[in-house]
């Protein structure tokens, strides 16, 4: 595994992390970041919103819809308040495969993303491009028969063309029943993020997986044939956010849940 690792070019699943004030990154990784940062300056505050909607929509998942079963595709390196952990303080007995194919997060899930005795934990080290090698190493843990949450934060981005994207995209859906959830997020140039193309250009020329944003035309066809839960295609800081708490600040991050008919 550790030839997989390279530590001279910046990789997203560790600028992430960066950006989320964690340590497991190399100096490369915050050079990127940070030089991203300076040329898009809320990019901080995108990372925290993305993480921040996933609490809020596991949490709804498992505690108003019922939700046991999640398939978190695209995991990045494990922080606070992960899936299996927001999932399982509810329901102990909830089920979580994490999927990714970065060595290093594949390292670190080993040794953290641990789950309850009731419940589990699996990771997969796959590829998100390849969904039946997903699809055909799950049912060890999941139950295909049963609604699964498909979490896709901040993956789509990394399929460069929008058909295979699609097509990625149902093929998953087609292999979960009715009552089942598909939880998206995708970067945009659209709600105040036409700052960020400087940005995103300065990324493919020196990080990996190269990265694109797409509108929110783009976005809505994941979810077609689909029951999208208010309030609707948003920036996924507005995802029914705390109204206690006050309007959060727009981030050029899309953010919807849509449920299988």
């Amino acid at each position: 595994m550790t030839d997989r690792i390279r530590t001279d070019v910046a990789h997203n699943a560790r600028v992430w992390n960066h950006w989320l004030g964690g340590k497991d990154n190399y100096a490369v990784d915050r050079a990127v970041g940070d030089h991203v940062t300076g040329l898009y300056p809320s990019i901080g505050e995108v990372a925290r919103a993305d993480r921040a909607f996933l609490g809020r929509v596991v949490t709804h998942l498992t505690a108003e819809a019922g939700v046991r079963q999640f398939l978190d595709i695209g995991t990045g390196l494990p922080t606070v308040e992960n899936t299996h952990e927001v999932a399982q303080r509810i329901a102990p007995d909830a089920r979580i495969v994490y999927v990714d194919n970065d060595p290093i997060v594949l390292a670190h899930a080993r040794a953290l993303l641990t789950g309850s005795p009731r419940g589990a934990t699996e990771y997969l080290d796959a590829d998100a491009h390849d969904p039946e090698a997903i699809l055909g190493s799950v049912s060890a843990t999941l139950d295909l028969k049963q609604p699964v949450a498909v979490m896709m934060l901040g993956i789509l981005n990394f399929v460069l063309d929008t058909d295979e994207a699609l097509s990625i995209v149902r093929r998953l859906m087609d292999a979960v029943p009715s009552g089942s959830y598909l939880v998206l997020t995708h970067p945009t140039l659209e709600l105040g993020g036409e700052g960020n193309a400087a940005a995103m250009d300065f990324w493919n020329e020196n990080a990996t997986p190269p990265i694109r944003t797409r509108t929110g035309a783009e976005f809505s066809a994941f979810l077609d044939g689909l029951e999208i839960l208010a309030p609707g295609i948003v920036s996924c800081a507005h995802w029914r956010h705390d109204p206690t708490a006050g309007e959060p600040a727009l981030v050029a991050q899309f953010g919807a849940v849509g449920r299988k008919p």
